[in-house]
């Protein structure tokens, strides 16, 4: 067998299932170090009792096995976009199947929309939370330290993004056995610990989750926003689906995550049982005092992993919603020549880092962080299950009495977490809602300015084909290619009549390129051109882009055939001309003042197309103008 064929191969399914422990569960794989331990916060009053034990339990255990065995495993997974998943996905994937029902498709947009916005408020209370909760075990193993969590949080979460411009791929590859590493110790700490209290494994029965919530009423009603913790990461499984599929991603969580989590959670229940006045922290209070200190490093190297995996899902999300035209450019840097999807964006790890790292004194401790997590882990699965509703109506063609069912069973359990945590918003739980409010204002402001802009460029612009029948036939031709960068329409680029305004020439071939990014995550490279031919020596060419895909017009160009560009490609022969457009807002602009202000604000500080399309910047000219918004 050749190189060639070896190295072409799939990777292995172990490969991937060890790859997925790494990337998509270290979220939710970290959350048995302050679930419970917040569903028996002071502040619920709860007594330690066998019944409460069992009944706290008993809904952890059947929220993971409804919301994420059953609900995200089973259901949400198979709503993927061409093998990958997440909210621009899901939107992506519905929007195709809702071409005639533009009032229902806005309202998915919406959805969506605020699904992934949230997301960035995850993004924000993750690392900080997580990292935080880890360094509170050195409490437990070095009293002396209990002054320093905070300054020890911060200096590790700031090592953290500054770390992140070298990319992920050399550190990744461990991951995946730090994390394994992870799951099989706090499988250990339970499997050690359950004998104190065996009677712990009665709360597999769901009648002692049922019986808590109806003897506490709402007293026990509010230990739900608590128990959420417990379910929180679970919208990794579906957003990270792309990276290793859907086989690899179950058969980890149902053969490693499940049964690790479940044990440890029957331990922590077993030592509290067995030793009430340890309910402070017990996950810790599990581990042998002989390594407690390994077990904090292995802990913090965890949530760091978990920290990571959220860091590098806002650099998507965020290079999604570029493409899809809901943020304006940003300088984005590629990390890996071998992986597309491995990413930076500089502005979006610095505005992290600070809204992160303040975080960290504001809250003080992982207690007062947990609010918040879990306003923004159930909001994203109330709507999440519309989304999924949705899809099963117009794209798996459900019977309506099915949708139904699937939505009780899956909406009572969403609707009470939901409920239960959004009470909390006075004491932490605005932060996610403000920042999803606040970014969904400026996608929402960007998607409609490009609207208007485009619809303003439109209406001033002369059409394309005009403008070049009326060029004068002793225009002098120039050697080479001209790449004109145009939007969608059919007007004459403002680049090509500055050019021939003050140039006073053209050149021998000419290319009115517009990049077409498609809602699918890739699109294969025998249909990335798509070119047609206006006269001898112009054509009005499109280069189609998936969502995931890294847009690089020169190396799309070279890696065409000389029957899809219509010309042999040569480098040093293309010029790229660029329209460079000062936006001034005027008082008949279709839009709300203060949207158009802001879409020119963003319009002002976006990235160059230069940097964004990888263009070569000796080889390009930019020609510029006012537009009236």
């Amino acid at each position: 067998m050749t190189q060639d064929s070896t190295a072409s191969r799939p990777p292995a399914l172990s490969a991937l299932m060890l790859g997925a422990l790494g990337v998509v569960f270290g979220d939710i794989g970290t959350s048995p170090l302050y679930a419970l331990k917040e569903s028996f916060s002071p502040e619920h009053g709860l007594p330690i009792s066998q019944a409460n034990v069992l009944g706290i339990l008993s809904l952890a255990i059947w929220s993971i096995t409804l919301v994420v065995s059953t609900k995200y495993v089973v259901f949400v997974m198979r709503a993927d976009n061409r093998g990958e998943g997440g909210a621009f996905a899901l939107l992506s994937v519905i929007h195709r199947v809702l071409t005639d029902k533009p009032r229902l498709s806005g309202v998915v947009t919406i959805l969506g929309l605020l699904a992934a916005c949230l997301f960035y408020g995850d993004s924000v209370i993750t690392p900080a939370m997580s990292v935080m909760s880890a360094i509170e075990g050195l409490e437990i193993a070095l009293p002396q330290m209990d002054s320093y969590v905070d300054v020890i949080t911060v200096a590790i979460l700031i090592g953290l993004f500054a770390m992140q411009r070298l990319g992920t791929d050399g550190v990744g590859k461990v991951f995946g056995p730090i994390t394994l590493v992870w799951f099989l110790a706090i499988g250990y700490l339970g499997v050690r610990t359950i004998g104190q209290a065996p009677a712990v494994m009665a709360a597999f029965s769901p009648h002692y989750a049922i019986k808590f919530l109806m003897t506490n009423g709402l007293h026990g009603f509010s230990v739900l926003g608590s128990v959420v913790l417990a379910i929180t990461g679970a919208e990794a499984l579906y957003a990270d689906m792309g990276h290793f599929g859907r086989r690899p991603i179950r058969l980890t969580w149902y053969l490693i995550v499940l049964p690790s989590l479940i044990l440890n959670y029957l331990g922590q229940g077993a030592l509290i049982l067995h030793d009430p006045t340890l309910v402070g922290n017990p996950f810790f209070y599990m581990v042998p005092k002989i390594m407690l200190v390994p077990m904090v490093i292995l802990a913090t190297f965890a949530t760091i992993i978990a920290s990571q995996a959220v860091i590098s899902g806002a650099f998507s999300l965020t290079w999604q919603a570029i493409h899809l035209g809901f943020l304006p450019r940003m300088r984005i840097v590629h990390t890996s020549k071998d992986h597309m999807g491995q990413i930076y964006i500089p502005f979006v790890n610095w505005t992290l880092m600070v809204v992160v790292v303040a975080l960290v004194p504001i809250f003080q401790t992982s207690s007062n962080l947990a609010a918040a997590y879990g306003v923004a882990v159930t909001t994203v699965m109330v709507i999440t299950l519309m989304m999924i509703a949705v899809a099963m109506r117009y794209l798996w063609k459900w019977a309506m009495w099915r949708i139904v069912v699937a939505c009780l069973v899956f909406g009572m359990l969403d609707v009470a977490l939901f409920s239960a945590n959004i009470i909390k918003v006075p004491d932490g739980g605005w932060l996610p809602l403000v920042i999803a409010a606040v970014l969904f204002v400026i996608m929402m402001a960007w998607q409609a300015g490009r609207r208007a802009l485009a619809a303003a460029q439109e209406q001033d612009s002369m059409p394309l084909e005009d403008f070049l029948s009326h060029l004068s036939p002793s225009t002098v031709r120039v050697p080479g290619h001209a790449v004109f960068l145009m939007g969608p329409g059919q007007g004459a680029p403002l680049s090509l009549l500055h050019n021939v305004k003050h140039n006073k020439v053209i050149h021998e071939r000419m290319i009115f390129l517009t990049v077409s990014m498609e809602e699918v995550p890739v699109i294969p490279q025998e249909q990335k051109v798509v070119r047609h031919e206006l006269s001898p020596g112009v054509q009005r060419m499109f280069l189609r882009y998936g969502y995931m895909e890294a847009i690089n017009i020169p190396r799309t160009l070279a890696r065409a055939t000389e029957a899809q560009l219509g010309f042999f490609y040569e480098p040093l022969a293309m010029s790229y001309f660029l329209s460079r457009d000062n936006i001034m807002v005027n008082g008949r602009s279709p839009l709300p003042w203060w949207k158009a202000g802001l879409f020119s604000w963003m319009a002002r500080t976006a990235a160059s197309a230069t940097d964004y399309f990888q263009l070569p910047p000796n080889r390009v000219v930019e020609l510029g103008g006012q537009t009236f918004l």
